[in-house]
Order: structure tokens, then sequence, then C-alpha cells
């Protein structure tokens, strides 16, 4: 038997990490990263594994001492981390290993802190490795010779998470994008042909994680519609489960911008209830997004934000992906983008400046023009060196399109222009079911009221700043008078918890406080 610890490092604060968010939801981490679970299903039952997510609890390296192995995944926000605990275990003469994307990346990177790395996907090589590891006879180096067969893969252990402390589940349904944007790194680690799972495997990972009690959950594929003609049948299939059981779920997730095109998966998704999805939009300069290999943004007749309104109109929130310094980039781009991001009514943009992941065409195509800088931890934040502005305006430029856009004025301007002028209809599907179960609509009114109430109360406890409080109840008199449903008022305390997140975000780059990374 082989004794296994698996740890998830803390991260860098970032946007998508929600650090600040936290405490006003009642929660510790957004969500767990989808590497622990699956590993410890896929572990003989022989061994034991534990599983460690510094982002909820501390790690305690004295039961690391006593594993046999303990294993580190991490993405590039985490790689600074990673050394550190990799550093603490060599210390304690601890055997280690290392996957996940960043080692996928740049396979070097911990050199002599990890006696063995994985490179890519790893459910074939990790049960390969224990089985060599038990025999003495394990190698420095795995990687797969094939894709994962994803139909093959078995329900995380969700039961080996501490899930009440995450404010949402995370799901997979598949792997893969059949595009080629320039700088992206997914088509490297799991390649241009979409592989799906069996709908036996997808409902038995949102049943599991029912079970959990996870009500909000992120279905974390990099593009859910990569393949659109196999997700159809799979989304028809959880719509059915959440009308047998009453949408218990409610589901984010991740789709590119052609989704548009297709109103009959527009409806889908909206069947299986599914109210928000991020896209990647990258730029509003279209000479941009012909040269990173975008141009599927920039197929038909619509316009990028009238792209963006189809699918809000079918009751999706849109979050988006926006990138600045590429190549065709000049000091007009800050105003585009603001712009753009108003006029589509995105309250939420995950912008940052293009970096050059390395594997990627991006990264290999910099490299021969010697526009790359070699600094882990660039003080540009980027190891890019644009074509048509100065790193420093590309740095000054972007920190103060951030504090624009996350201005309190700014950002409820566009949450009233999305959910009040706008009128954004989100759980359809579901206030349908509700109407045919007025007990259950009653019970999920009361939840949903009861939740916001929570929410709104401790940041008017908590948040120091005592305008952006006023701001918070000015704005929440205005959407009162138009719109009371309980599940809005919901939402409505979910995006001041937001932005008192990325307000603080912000705040410290315009302070320019130390370690700058673009890791918005």
């Amino acid at each position: 038997m082989v004794d296994i610890v698996l740890i998830n490092p803390r991260f860098e604060i970032s946007y998508w990490g929600l650090e600040h968010a936290m405490p006003y939801l009642g929660k510790r981490a957004a969500f767990p990263v989808a590497a622990l679970s699956l590993l410890a299903a896929l572990t003989p039952d022989q061994h034991t594994v534990t599983l460690i997510d510094e982002n909820v609890q501390a790690i305690d390296f004295g039961r690391c001492a006593r594993a046999d192995i303990v294993g580190l995944t991490g993405m590039s926000v985490q790689r600074f981390r990673m050394r550190e605990i990799l550093g603490e275990l060599k210390q304690r003469g601890i055997f280690t290993i290392v996957g996940g994307p960043w080692v996928t990346l740049q396979e070097d990177y911990f050199d002599g802190l990890a006696d063995a790395i994985f490179v890519g996907e790893a459910e074939d090589t990790w049960p390969l490795f224990l089985t060599e590891w038990v025999e003495g006879r394990h190698t420095r180096r795995y990687e797969q010779a094939e894709r994962t067969d994803m139909s093959q893969m078995p329900v995380p252990r969700f039961d080996l998470l501490p899930m009440k402390h995450y404010a949402f589940g995370s799901v997979q349904f598949s792997r893969g994008c059949p595009f080629t944007c320039e700088f992206c790194d997914i088509i490297v680690t799991f390649g241009r042909r979409p592989r799906l799972k069996t709908v036996g495997q997808v409902i038995a990972e949102i049943e599991a994680l029912h079970t959990e009690g996870a009500p909000f959950v992120f279905i974390v594929d990099d593009n859910l519609i990569g393949n659109k003609a196999a997700i159809k049948p799979i989304l028809r299939e959880v719509a059915v489960w959440q009308e047998a059981h009453g949408y218990p779920l409610t589901f984010f997730t991740e789709a590119s911008l052609d989704l548009a095109d297709d109103a009959e998966l527009l409806a889908l998704m909206s069947a299986v209830n599914i109210v928000t999805v991020f896209v990647g939009i990258e730029s509003p300069n279209e000479a941009a997004l012909i040269e990173a290999k975008k141009r599927q943004n920039l197929r038909g007749e619509r316009t990028l934000v009238e792209k963006v309104r189809v699918i809000q109109d079918a009751g999706l929130e849109v979050w988006c992906g926006m990138i600045l310094g590429f190549d065709d980039d000049d000091s007009t781009i800050f105003e585009a983008h603001r712009r753009f991001i108003a006029e589509a009514r995105i309250i939420h943009s995950m912008t940052g400046m293009l970096t050059a992941l390395p594997k990627t065409p991006l990264h290999k195509r910099l490299t021969i023009e010697g526009r790359l800088d070699p600094t882990d931890l660039s003080p540009f934040g980027t190891n890019v060196i644009p074509l048509r502005l100065g790193r420093d305006e590309l740095q000054t430029g972007y920190i103060a399109l951030m504090g624009e856009l996350y201005a309190p004025g700014a950002y409820f301007d566009r949450f009233e222009a999305l959910f009040v002028q706008g009128g954004l209809r989100f759980n359809q599907t579901r206030r349908q079911y509700w109407s045919a179960h007025p007990w259950s609509g009653l019970l999920a009114s009361a939840r949903a009221f009861f939740q916001a109430a929570g929410i709104l109360a401790r940041l008017q406890w908590r948040v120091g700043d005592p305008a952006l409080r006023r701001e918070y109840r000015r704005r929440l008199v205005s959407l009162l008078r138009v719109r009371r449903e309980p599940e809005v008022l919901l939402v409505y305390a979910v995006k001041c918890a937001i932005h008192a997140h990325v307000h603080a975000l912000t705040q410290a780059m315009v302070r320019g406080e130390p370690r700058f990374g673009n890791t918005f």
C-alpha cells in the first residue's frame, strides 16, 4: 500500500480566485481544481489518498512527511508557491512529484525539486507510475503517448474534498478545442479534437456534486461547444435530469463566440439552466483578432457587440476574456476596450496583457523575433515586448483601464444596463417548472432572498470604504424599483461581492504594489 498526499497550492490573488469576495459569500475558495479529486479516483483501491487544497486548508507538512509520495499540481499563477512548497518538502526528504498545466508547458521549471514530473494528461500515466513506483522502477518523466479516452474516466472523488467551503462545484464534460488561437495553451495540453464523456458519465458526475450539496456548478470545459453536434444530446439529457430533480443546479460555463450563431444550442443551454457563459472575445480590434488567428469571432454578418447581445437575449449573461498588447494594438486600444465593454453590457471582463506561454505558437514566433522578456516575473507584468506600444505605455494603459472598468459607477452602470434597462431573463426553464410546482418555487425564492440578505449584510458590515457601501445601497434601491425577484436580488448581491474583490485588486494595481503580475 502506498500513502499519497496530493496538494493544490494557494493561488496568487487574481481575478478568477475571487479571494477578496469569499468572506462576503461565506466561503473559503471559489471552486476546487479538477485534478485532485480525479487523481484520487484514478488511484487503485489498495493505496490511500489525502487531498489538500491550500486555498481552503493549511498544508500539514508533518502529515506530508509521513506519506510515501507527495504530489503537486498547479497553473502558472501558482508556480512561485509550488516552488516554496517543494523546497520545504525536499528539506524533509519527501519523495515529490509534479503535474498540471505549468510543468506541462515548462518542464524544467522544477528541476532539482521534483523526483518525477507528469507532462500533459495523466489518466494513463498516473496508475502506471504507481505500479512502477511500487516495483522500484519508476522514471523521472511521464507523458501519455495518446490523448485520454474521456469515455473511460471515473467519477471524481468529490467526497474527499471539503465541498462546503467552495462557492461553486466543478465538473468537466469535454477536453480540447478545434480553434488555433496563437496565444492559447489549451490545444497544446488537450489538442484540437474535442473529446467528450458519455451521457452516463456526465449525469453521474452532476449527481455526485448534487449529493455533496453544490447548488452552483462551473462546467470547466475550455470550450463546451467545441463539438456542437456531440454536446447537444448531452445537454438534452442533463436538461431531463434537471427537470426530474426540480432544477437543483445552476451552471456556468465557457464557450466560443460562435455560440451566438446556433439558436438550438442557446435554447439547450437555457434548458439546462446554464445562466452564465465566459467567452474569449479578446479584442474589439479586428486586425488583432486576425493576427491572433481568432477569425471565428469575425465570421458572419453580426458585429462583436451584436453577437454578445444575441447570447444575452437567450437568457445567458456573458463574461469575457480580453487581451491588450497585440502587434496591431496602438495607443487607441485602451479606449476601444472600454467602449466595447460598455456597449456590450458585459459586467465582468477578465482583461490582461498578452502573455506568451511556453510551447504556444505565439511563444515560438516571438522567440524567433527576439521579443520575449526572459524574466520569470517581469516588472511589466508580461513577457511580451509589444510592437506598437512601449512596455511602460502598455502597463500604464492596462492599469488605468482596469481602474475605469471597475470603478463603482462604470461597473454598476453595466449591471443596470443588462439587468434593469435590458431586463435580462435568466432561469427561464426553471421558472416554467416553478409555475407548475409553486411550492418548489416559493422555497427557492425564500432561499435566494435569505442568501442575498446575508451577503449584503456582510458587505455593509465588512467593506471598509464607506463610499463603496453607500454605492451598494444606492444601486440596490435602484434595482428594487424595477426588479424584485429574489433570484435577481441574489445575483446583485453576488455582483457586489465580486466588485469588492475586483475593486480591491485594481486599487492594488493602481498603488503599484510589489510583485505586480499579469494575473487579473
